[in-house]
């Protein structure tokens, strides 16, 4: 599909089937996470990608509204250095990362991370090294859902020369 198509169609999903998702794909995927825009290109990212479905329910527990992520098979943890962008550059990086996962045509789902109070454990789990931060876990698998959710017509927030 192409690149507009993938921005007009990507939902949050979550919901997954129990299918495995190809390795090859996952890391097509977490490329396009790191081809992403960043200041002055630091590139503060790491990408932890968890398939093991006892650390995937370890992770959901630990969420205040990500239990799904123990029924995906992979699940996708931007963390970045703690510079002076990390949190615009981890943000462009998942982004990327779900855009990537929907021209797959799999389902993905931003769950918050920073400034979360579970952060610092889940960074934990994974043993992430001291000074990272978790920007955002993505939950990805083959879609068992199609939700439709509406957004604000362009008309409603689009302002020429002023607001």
């Amino acid at each position: 599909m192409d690149a507009i198509e993938v921005l007009k169609t990507r939902r949050s999903v979550r919901a997954y089937k129990g299918e495995p998702v190809p390795r090859t794909i996952i890391e097509e995927i977490v490329d396009c996470g790191r081809l992403a825009a960043t200041a002055i290109n630091i590139q503060p990212w790491e990408f932890v990608v968890v398939t093991d479905p006892e650390l995937l329910r370890r992770i959901a527990k630990t969420t205040d509204y990500g239990g799904f992520i123990a029924d995906a098979p992979v699940c996708v943890l931007v963390l970045c250095r703690d510079t002076k962008y990390y949190l615009e550059d981890g943000s462009a990086a998942a982004e990327n990362i779900l855009l990537a996962a929907r021209a797959h045509g799999l389902g993905s789902c931003w769950v918050a991370g920073d400034k979360k109070p579970y952060a610092a454990e889940i960074c934990r789990l994974v043993g992430a090294p001291q000074g990272y931060k978790l920007v955002s876990l993505i939950p990805i698998g083959y879609p068992a859902e199609s939700p439709e959710k509406s957004k604000r017509p362009l008309s409603d927030v689009l302002h020429w020369e002023k607001y």
